[in-house]
Parts: structure tokens; sequence; C-alpha cells
């Protein structure tokens, strides 16, 4: 980029790589830092490094969990019940469910939906361990609790008709959420509401 020294530049250009970020926030992001005191810029620094070194993966749910700690608090609770699993597209959507306190089960969580226009097909979600996940074990219900937009409908529907041959009771919770929106952004009464009013998957 003209004008700028090297370090700045790169430092833009690895903030406008993240989502929701274009360019001027990344120049204005990247401005904070620099202006920032170096304690700050270290600690930010280390608090990236460490996301990467020391969280991981559940080998059950597929939720983040801190390395080391396999299965995940969710999965390794005995309160909780394993003959229920709430489908979720990210890790921030437990959290937001979790704030309910409304649900008691587990979580599968897809790490991304479907999405043809970006080239995400059903072999870049976290699928085949779910299914692999209901067909093991004695699962009543899956509540498949994708975004309700094109995308997570689309998956719920794909996933529908994959549990459908293993699993009794296939249902998707109830339109409480706006359409569009992300669960994450959602309010408590809101996510009970669409818990509360989930739905048997109607499948052609």
């Amino acid at each position: 980029m003209s004008g700028l020294i090297a370090p700045v530049a790169r430092l833009i250009d690895e903030f406008s790589r993240l989502p929701g970020v274009g360019r001027k926030t990344a120049q204005r992001l990247a401005y904070h830092v620099l202006r920032a005191p170096g304690d700050e810029a270290r600690s930010l620094a280390a608090a990236l490094v460490a996301v990467k070194e020391e969280v991981d993966y559940c080998s059950v749910c597929c939720n983040i969990t801190d390395r080391g700690v396999d299965p995940c608090a969710i999965c390794a609770d005995p309160r909780r019940d394993p003959g229920r699993i709430c489908v979720v597209e990210e890790p921030l959507d437990v959290l937001a469910i979790e704030r309910t306190a409304e649900f008691r089960g587990r979580y599968h969580v897809l790490h991304g939906a479907i999405s043809p226009l970006d080239g995400i097909g059903p072999d870049r979600i976290r699928a085949a361990e779910l299914v692999a996940r209901v067909t093991s074990g004695d699962v009543s219900e899956v509540i498949l609790a994708t975004n309700p937009n094109l995308e997570g409908e689309a998956t719920a529907m794909y996933l529908a008709d994959l549990l459908a041959p293993h699993v009794a009771n296939v249902t998707r919770i109830a339109r409480g959420l706006p359409v569009g929106g992300d669960l994450e952004y959602a309010d408590d009464v809101t996510l009970i509401r669409s818990l509360q009013g989930r739905r048997q998957v109607e499948r052609s």
C-alpha cells in the first residue's frame, strides 16, 4: 500500500481478512494498535496466539474446549440429557442458548452452514460427525437450531433427510427468531420461545 511502512500495511492487510472488517475499519484498528501502549499490543498478540495454541475441539460435539479437556464440560456433565442433541452452526450459538437455561441436553456444532454460492457444501460442515453420534447412541431427539436464513434452512432440510432414518424425532426451532438473524444476537426470551415452540421437520 503506497505511503505506508511495511509493518502497518501488513497489519491492515491482516485485519481486513477478518469477517465483517472492511479496509477502512482495518486501517482504524491498525492505527489504534499503533497508538496503544506496548503492553496492550503485546496482550492482544498473546491472546491471538493463545486462541490457536490453547483451544481445541471437543471430540464429541465439535464445540471449542480447552486443549487437553476432552470431552468438553457440557458433554462431560452427567446432568445433561445425552438423548437430546441441539444442532447449531457456531460455538457462539451454544453460548446464546445456554444463556436461556432452557435446554438441558447436549450440542453439536457444525462450524458453518451449507452455502453453494460460497462454495460450502455438506462436506464442509460437521454433518458426518452428527450422523455418527446419532447412529452410535440412544438419541431420542435432534433439535435443528441453525439460523433462520436461506443457508440455515437449507442446512436444516439437508440434516433432516440425513437423520430421518436414524432418529425418531427431528425438530426445528420455532420462528421466534427473525428471518435473516443470527442466534448470537437474539435476546433470551426469543430464544426460550424458539426452543419451546420447536416443531417436527416437514420433509418432502
